[in-house]
């Protein structure tokens, strides 16, 4: 993720990690709030208490940290 000031962009290899992860392609994400929501709709895509969903849920949020502190994933 690239960051100036309040602005964000996703890199082309954490747009691509995001959208397999989740089926939901990440769109505009300019700031962090947008990355929220994003994060948020996924989530409430999948929802859920099976072990599944769970697992989902933390490799969506393995991903989100990841953008904030730039750590590239592997290749999935």
């Amino acid at each position: 993720m690239l960051r100036l000031g309040i602005h964000i962009r996703l890199t082309p290899n954490e747009i691509e990690n995001l959208a397999f992860i989740t089926g939901i392609t990440p769109g505009q994400i300019r700031t962090i709030g947008d990355l929220k929501r994003y994060i948020r709709k996924c989530k409430r895509h999948y929802w859920g208490t099976s072990r599944d969903t769970r697992e989902l849920h933390r490799l969506i949020d393995e991903a989100y940290r990841g953008c904030l502190e730039g750590h590239h994933l592997a290749a999935l």
